[in-house]
C-alpha cells in the first residue's frame, strides 16, 4: 500500500450529524441506501444537506440575483497564494480600522481571517455559537477597495448572526468569493498556499468544499 506524505493542513470541517449548524438549517443526514450485506458487495449512502454546511464557499448568487452561480465561479478564484491573519481574540467586530492594524500586505488577494471562533468547533461540538467574530460592512468595503479576491472566515458566516445582508452583499456584488467554516485553529499568521475546490453543483449560491493550506513562507 503506498505511503503519502503531505505538508498540506487540512482546514475543513468534517461533515457529521454532530455540526453546529446555521438556526433553521435541516442539518446533515448520511443514509444508508444500500448495505453491502443487502447487496452483496457495495455499500452506497445518500447525503443530504443545504449547501451552507460546514465549510462552504458562498457564489454571488447567494445574495445578488444575477450573480455567479458556484459552477461559474474560477477555479483560481480559491486556489493559489493566501494571507492568514490573527485576529486578537478580544475583537468580535472585524473593522476597516481592524484591518488597517493587522499589517496585510498590499499585494494579498485571498484573506483568511483566524480569530476566537476557531476554538468553537473543538470547544463547543455541535452548539452553534451566536456570538461569533465577524466582519463589519466597513470591512467588507475595505476589502473590496484593497482588491482582495477571495475571503475566509473560522465559522458559519462572514457577517454577524443579527446584522442585515450588507456584508455579503457588498463582497458578493464585486465577485469577492467567499469561503466559510474554515477551521484555522492549527494555523498560524503567514503566507500559504489555498487549496480550496467546490463541488460543481450547477446553479446553485453556494457549495460544500475541502480546504487545505501549505506553507510558503512568512509574511
Amino acid at each position: 500500500m503506498p505511503t503519502f506524505m503531505s505538508d498540506l493542513i487540512d482546514i475543513s470541517v468534517s461533515l457529521d450529524e454532530s455540526l453546529p449548524i446555521w438556526p433553521d438549517s435541516p442539518g446533515f443526514e448520511l443514509q444508508p441506501l444500500q448495505t453491502r450485506e443487502e447487496a452483496g458487495q457495495a455499500r452506497v449512502s445518500r447525503l443530504a444537506c443545504d449547501v451552507h454546511t460546514g465549510t462552504h464557499i458562498d457564489a454571488p448568487y447567494h445574495f445578488v440575483p444575477d450573480g455567479s452561480t458556484i459552477e461559474q465561479l474560477p477555479i483560481e478564484a480559491t486556489v493559489g497564494r493566501a494571507v492568514v491573519t490573527r485576529v486578537p481574540d478580544a475583537v468580535t467586530t472585524i473593522t476597516a480600522r481592524t484591518l488597517d492594524e493587522l499589517g496585510i500586505p498590499e499585494s494579498t488577494t485571498r484573506l483568511l481571517f483566524r480569530t476566537k471562533n476557531s476554538s468553537f468547533w473543538s470547544d463547543y461540538g455541535s452548539v452553534f455559537q451566536a456570538e461569533y467574530a465577524a466582519l463589519s460592512p466597513g470591512a467588507a468595503t475595505w476589502i473590496v477597495d484593497h482588491g482582495i479576491r477571495c475571503v475566509g472566515v473560522d465559522y458559519l458566516s462572514v457577517q454577524h448572526y443579527e446584522d442585515g445582508p450588507e456584508t455579503h452583499q457588498i463582497l458578493l456584488r464585486e465577485g469577492v468569493v467567499i469561503i466559510e467554516g474554515l477551521d484555522l485553529s492549527d494555523v498560524s499568521p503567514g503566507d500559504y498556499e489555498l487549496l480550496c475546490l467546490p463541488i460543481k453543483i450547477a446553479g446553485s449560491e453556494g457549495a460544500p468544499a475541502r480546504a487545505a493550506l501549505r506553507k510558503t513562507g512568512d509574511v
